[in-house]
């Protein structure tokens, strides 16, 4: 074989080479921009379906909100006797007893959330308790009486955790 064939024969070899190159290339951004489209979409399925039942999560810890703000909770659950810890122990009882139903929630919504949620079940749970403190305080009736005046004089917490959930839900949409 004489030099000239080699270089004929590399001369035609080149075009192919480059040609297979750029083919490959093409196929591998191809591939790649179908994976993305498939995984977008796949996301969006995934997140059409999950729409109801986050919002679902966010409709029933409003509801727990609502059902722990103090006001209601009184109304609610009646004391069974004069006795104030045996009342403030069926509050806090009647709080925790909701928030241990509505648990599973916390995997719907945001941590920011579940942490606001939980803040406000505490603090509820910390105002019976200060209110059941006070000196004044020595029926169950008077318990009721000095945590519904509190309630008069300031927002209860699970308002404030009802206002972020719903700007939260309003941020879904």
């Amino acid at each position: 074989m004489d030099s000239s064939r080699i270089i004929d024969l590399f001369l035609f070899a080149i075009p192919s080479l480059i040609t297979g190159l750029i083919a490959y290339y093409f196929f591998k951004e191809h591939t790649k921009n179908e994976d993305g489209r498939r995984r977008f979409l796949l996301q969006k399925d995934l997140q059409v379906s999950a729409l109801p039942t986050r919002l679902q999560a966010y409709e029933r810890m409003a509801l727990y909100l609502e059902r722990i703000s103090p006001s209601k909770l009184l109304i609610r659950v009646a004391p069974t006797s004069s006795n104030k810890n045996a009342y403030e122990r069926a509050l806090i009882q009647a709080i925790e007893s909701e928030f241990e139903h509505n648990l599973a929630q916390q995997i719907y919504v945001s941590d920011k959330c579940w942490s606001i949620i939980n803040t406000a079940k505490n603090a509820t749970i910390q105002l019976i308790r200060k209110a059941s403190l006070l000196e004044k305080t020595d029926t169950a009736e008077k318990l009721r009486e000095v945590v519904l005046t509190e309630m008069l004089e300031r927002r209860a917490p699970s308002d404030l955790a009802l206002a972020f959930i719903k700007e939260e839900v309003s941020d879904i949409w």
